[in-house]
């Protein structure tokens, strides 16, 4: 690595300028037309080096980036977001590989393009079930790409802003032969820069042409409780019952406004996740707050919390129905636990290594169902925090019959960091991808309503209690994205490695046709 960056001083330094514009692009900052630029740079400084030099400059591009996308990982400790912005640049340095190798063909902006896509597909799924923060149509939940999201989905979205890019950067390769190249007069020398621009403005505005649906087949009136937390960072659940205790006095103070004819009486109420900071079923405490709010109330909470597995070394993070006169009844269970923060893996042999794992006690039982759950009218689909990243847990969930979403979560370790930006603008592309309103449930912030078009209609302030109420559009429709589901991802990721191969084999014919006419 060393005798990489010595190799390559300049060129990594404009690479990892690349990486911090790309990480700029997203929340909080979200300054979106630097995701195209990034890709636009990555793709010049890529041309014309070998698959090695590109592989290190696709590295000095992806640790940047990581490092200030997930500073606020550094909560838990800045080993923590190096550790993982290390891993995660490994997959950007096999783009970068990829990106020298196909910048040798013709159409090499398409090729690229379909890498972008390949490389987001294998680090959204790998290790340990993936980590697909960073992905560039989570920069572009709310600019001319996103409702490319409703045709293909998150992986759409990338391709055209990888297209966008490519296509700018080869529009600049042109420009610079024209200055190098010998003087020939005649409007045929500028086709080629001209083409680049002209197929750039088009990938940038296709997304105008695709219509975003909206009409809503019914509607369900709904409150989303945020009861906020003791205190921010690691330790945020402070006292035992007192997140518990803070929905249960939102709630309250809801019925008694709901009574006065200060607010309107909803159809349903949203807890979000660990909003029972105590197992209801082993807690008879808690199970009789969360009773007492609900019965106030009149009418279904969706409840947030932790219960005891199926055995003593498991614990299930659940969205458990509770119904004013019946209790408890269905739920949904988290299909898709973080590692290291909600198990940990290999645990026996890393713990002994890293004592801080000792804080996950219990490793979280993973679901095995979607979660679709009728919640009085409306039949709701619940996707638990992180989970809104990955595409087939939310896909699966829409089309088993989700007429909204709702993204139970709690980010309060990570309060005032901006990962709670990011995680909304998630949310934002979800609700366009499937047409699907999304309520984002937080117990200390961001609580959010989201429109079927990706517009936030409200949102709170973070570490505030609040109670949000809102006239939640439900559709029935299934968007071109739900019913192709992955296809388009897995095409695209195909097309990019084909491509690169066929640029192996006519590089390596070449050569062979070289040395056998020397």
């Amino acid at each position: 690595m060393a005798h990489a960056l010595r190799a390559n001083a300049r060129r990594s330094a404009l690479a990892a300028l690349c990486g911090l514009a790309l990480a700029a692009a997203f929340p909080p900052y979200g300054v979106w037309p630097l995701s195209v630029v990034a890709v636009a740079g990555l793709a010049l400084l890529t041309r014309g080096r070998t698959a090695r030099q590109g592989a290190w400059l696709g590295f000095a591009f992806g640790l940047p980036f990581f490092v200030w996308l997930l500073m606020w990982l550094r909560v838990i400790g800045w080993d923590a977001v190096v550790g993982l912005s290390v891993i995660e640049a490994a997959f950007v340095a096999v783009l970068g590989a990829g990106l020298a190798v196909t910048a040798r063909l013709r159409a090499w902006p398409l090729w690229g393009a379909c890498l972008w896509v390949a490389e987001e597909l294998a680090r959204d799924r790998l290790p340990f079930g993936g980590f697909p923060w960073g992905r560039l149509a989570f920069a572009n939940t709310s600019t001319p790409f996103t409702p490319l999201a409703a045709l293909g989905g998150a992986p759409l979205v990338t391709f055209a802003v990888a297209l966008c890019g490519s296509l700018l950067a080869a529009a600049a390769v042109a420009v610079w032969r024209l200055r190098k190249g010998p003087v020939v007069f005649g409007p045929r020398r500028f086709v080629p820069a001209a083409t680049a621009a002209v197929l750039a403005v088009a990938a940038f505005a296709a997304g105008y042409a695709v219509p975003v649906p909206t009409a809503a087949d019914d509607t369900v009136r709904v409150a989303i409780v945020q009861g906020n937390v003791q205190q921010p960072g690691m330790h945020f659940l402070g006292r035992p019952l007192k997140i518990l205790n803070n929905h249960v006095e939102a709630t309250l103070k809801l019925a008694e406004d709901v009574k006065a004819g200060r607010a309107p009486k909803p159809d349903l109420v949203i807890w979000p996740e660990n909003s029972s900071d105590m197992d209801p079923f082993s807690e008879p405490q808690a199970y009789a707050l969360i009773t007492e709010a609900v019965r106030a109330v009149g009418v279904p909470v969706l409840v947030g919390a932790l219960v005891d597995g199926p055995d003593a070394d498991h614990v299930q993070n659940e969205g458990i129905v509770w119904d004013p006169e019946s209790g408890p009844g269905d739920h949904y269970t988290k299909q898709h636990p973080v590692p290291f923060g909600e198990y940990v893996p290999f645990r026996e042999q890393l713990t002994k290594v890293i004592k801080r794992l000792d804080q996950v006690p219990r490793d979280f039982y993973p679901g095995k169902g979607s979660g679709v759950l009728q919640i009085g009218p409306a039949r709701l689909g619940d996707v638990i925090c992180f989970e809104v990243a990955y595409d087939g847990i939310v896909h699966d969930t829409v089309t088993a019959g989700a007429r909204a979403l709702v993204i139970q979560t709690n980010n309060a370790t990570y309060g005032r960091t901006g990962q709670p930006e990011q995680q909304l603008a998630m949310s934002r592309l979800r609700a366009v991808e499937h047409g699907r309103a999304v309520v984002t449930a937080a117990t200390s912030g961001i609580t959010a309503v989201v429109a079927p078009d990706g517009r936030i209609e409200q949102q709170t302030e973070e570490f505030t209690q609040a109670v949000l109420s809102a006239q939640l559009p439900l559709r029935d429709d299934l968007t071109v994205a739900d019913r192709v589901g992955s296809a388009p991802e897995w095409t695209l990721a195909m097309v990019g490695l084909l491509s690169w191969a066929a640029a192996i084999v006519l590089g390596r014919r070449g050569r062979t046709e070289t040395e056998e006419q020397q």
